[in-house]
């Protein structure tokens, strides 16, 4: 099975040898970890290409190893700000859109209301410090996330075992009897 490692990683300093650790912790349960640094871009742009080239041929080579993956594991922390990062929300949306799994963790799954109200409006409804409604369904997520996703409390490894749980609780790895 091949999963494709979504999240803010590819913006560390140290972003290829994290990748690097990701696709060996996902070799130790029996997957193939596909890191958006790992290849040069088929579609990439030449060195000398304009920004919005370039940027074009990342966004395809992405896509390219979305469509490659069976699954998604997204790395949902806060990333420059309160939210997860965008460009992993829109990745998440594609995998489900075409069907894919989509397994994501962060440390903190406490509901919004309990990680972002700062208060509540005149209606008694939480909001955030500019004044916006925060979604309380108690979920650790936006809806759309929250609903699109399983999501696990903790870190990579910790993701890593809840789907090898599930795939090998799954009926298709079921022996017969």
């Amino acid at each position: 099975m091949r999963i494709y490692l979504a999240g803010p990683d590819v913006f560390r300093p140290d972003a290829r040898a994290h990748g690097q650790r990701l696709k060996a912790s996902c070799a130790r349960h029996g997957y193939e970890g596909l890191f958006p640094l790992d290849e040069p871009a088929p579609h990439a742009a030449p060195p000398d290409a304009a920004p919005p080239d370039a940027a074009r041929g990342i966004y395809q080579a992405n896509v390219a190893l979305l469509e490659r993956a069976d699954v998604v594991m997204a790395n949902l922390a806060p990333f420059r700000g309160q939210e997860p990062d965008s460009g992993t929300a829109f990745e998440i949306g594609y995998a489900a859109a075409r069907g894919k799994p989509v397994w994501g963790y962060t440390e903190d799954t406490r509901p919004m209301t309990r990680r972002v109200a700062t208060g509540t409006d005149p209606d008694g409804h939480p909001v955030d410090g500019q004044g916006y409604l925060v979604e309380n369904f108690g979920l650790g997520l936006n809806l759309m996330l929250a609903c699109s996703v399983t999501l696990v409390q903790g870190g990579p490894d910790d993701c890593l075992q809840a789907i090898a749980a599930a795939h090998a609780a799954s009926p298709s790895h079921q022996e017969s009897p």
